[in-house]
């Protein structure tokens, strides 16, 4: 059964990160630029202001901390100190875009697209942000990325350009940082609902939150769909595995009633520890 965990009222939450080394679940509120955590073991919810428009992305840091996208780039983050020193712009050029979705691999990158401000507009790119903060742009003409999350072999990528109703899989090569062979690995095109932030389990299935559709999608590897869950708000927007055992799955939603909260329920299967940044 889904419990409601925080009612956070997020405008649109999204990111939720699980912390092993804290115990929290972090998430973010990107039109009502804020980080939060939650912590299971008390049920304390909290919430720390940001400046900017937005927030697009975060990413745990492995020197501690998050990573955070604001508005002008990659700028680090810690509860005692706040939002650091800008550490990169992907982007000095494009006032007009911010960023949105994104994930590290188990070499320490984060990979993380871009999109314009409007939704509607083919003006992003995806990104991979290397240890050296080295910014390499994988793709572009894209409208809203999303979906990024990565096989547990390492050898595959996933990533989704929401208005088009598809989730790719692309051949990935974790050493060289480079993605290959973009194909269909689901298409939802005959659906009204978009796919939204995806993570994968340890058996190596793929959740998807359907954005519109009021529900997440476990997905095969071979992209057959395995189980559908259907939860109390409209708009899942991303998903995460967390718990001591990583054994909980948390749902972040958009606005409206329930939605907006961070949602949580048992789906009897296990993740895989988020990797973090290693810049």
């Amino acid at each position: 059964m889904t419990e409601e965990v925080a009612r956070s009222n997020d405008q649109l939450g999204e990111c939720p990160l699980w912390d092993r080394r804290s115990g929290l679940v972090w998430w973010l509120d990107i039109l009502k630029p804020a980080v939060q955590s939650y912590d299971p073991r008390n049920r304390q919810h909290r919430v720390y202001p940001l400046p900017g428009r937005n927030c697009g992305c975060a990413a745990l840091r492995a020197s501690g901390g998050l990573i955070l996208a604001m508005d002008n780039g990659l700028h680090a983050f810690d509860v005692t100190s706040g939002l650091g020193e800008l550490l990169c712009q992907p982007e000095p050029d494009k006032p007009e875009n911010r960023y949105n979705d994104g994930r590290c691999d188990r070499s320490g990158r984060l990979w993380i697209g871009t999109m314009h401000l409007s939704t509607e507009k083919p003006t992003g790119s995806f990104y991979s942000i290397g240890p050296t903060l080295a910014v390499r742009r994988h793709l572009e003409n894209v409208t809203v990325p999303n979906s990024t999350a990565f096989s547990p072999d390492d050898r595959i990528l996933y990533f989704a350009d929401t208005p088009r109703h598809i989730i790719w899989a692309f051949d990935f090569d974790i050493d060289a940082g480079e993605i290959s062979n973009q194909r269909a690995f689901v298409d939802l095109s005959g659906r009204r609902a978009h796919p939204d932030g995806s993570c994968v389990d340890a058996d190596g299935f793929l959740w998807n939150a359907e954005y519109g559709g009021g529900r997440l999608v476990r997905y095969a590897p071979d992209g057959r769909v395995d189980r559908t869950i259907e939860v109390p708000v409209e708009n899942p927007t991303c998903c995460c595995f967390g718990g001591d055992n990583l054994d909980t799955l948390y749902i972040t939603s958009a606005a409206g009633s329930v939605a907006g909260s961070l949602l949580a329920l048992d789906v009897g299967v296990r993740g895989l520890p988020e990797a973090m940044f290693a810049g």
